[in-house]
């Protein structure tokens, strides 16, 4: 496993590898398909709840999701660039998980209204035997919410299926007061800065 600049090259010797993004989230396919490459989704094989069971960090726990996402793909695409993704909101040294449910998603913004968290994401890129991972926090700060913003908020965009319990993309954007990330992106669950660098390394022609 990477962390800094892979020693992969690609210098046009051989054809490039299909990607592969390892996901069934719709918010990351349609990011990929910003890139202007071709790719196709495959469900990673893995179940989640039981890494979440484990004792790891924020960090960890979004950077071991990650990885095994891309690798849990390898023997269905063995000639494949894998790409596997995973974020978490770490909150007061607790994670905080999709909510669900409309209750869970007034609690969970009830509790961070008014106060920051980080939003963690993390990519791994599996190709040729190496794989390289890199991590993205973002510091989001949530502006004081009354119980009636909160409920217009969830009524309108159903943030069921996100951590935090928001859709930056949609409405969600007018819960915050500030946000500080290097990488738009990768508050919506793929960093396509880190992501299109590193396969622009390996060969791929972005934009």
């Amino acid at each position: 496993m990477n962390s800094g600049s892979p020693p992969w090259r690609n210098l046009g010797a051989a054809p490039l590898s299909h990607l592969v993004l390892a996901s069934t989230s719709r918010y990351r396919e349609a990011l990929l398909k910003r890139l202007g490459l071709p790719f196709r989704c495959v469900s990673p094989r893995i179940r989640e709840e039981d890494w979440k069971t484990g004792n790891w960090n924020p960090r960890e726990l979004a950077e071991q999701l990650a990885i095994a996402k891309a690798q849990s793909v390898r023997e269905a695409e063995p000639e494949g660039t894998l790409i596997g993704s995973d974020q978490v909101v770490s909150f007061e040294g607790h994670i905080l998980g999709k909510p669900g449910s409309y209750q869970s998603a007034m609690e969970q913004l009830a509790t961070l209204a008014g106060k920051s968290h980080a939003l963690i994401t993390s990519v791994a890129i599996s190709h040729e035997g190496q794989t390289y991972i890199h991590t993205d926090t973002t510091n989001m700060s949530m502006r004081p919410l009354t119980t009636e913003e909160i409920e217009r908020y969830v009524a309108a965009d159903q943030p069921f299926d996100c951590a935090g319990s928001y859709k930056i993309e949609e409405r969600g954007i007018t819960l915050f007061e500030r946000i500080e990330t290097s990488d738009y992106t990768a508050i919506m669950g793929l960093p396509l800065i880190e992501l299109t660098t590193q396969l622009r390394r390996l060969g791929y022609s972005v934009p």
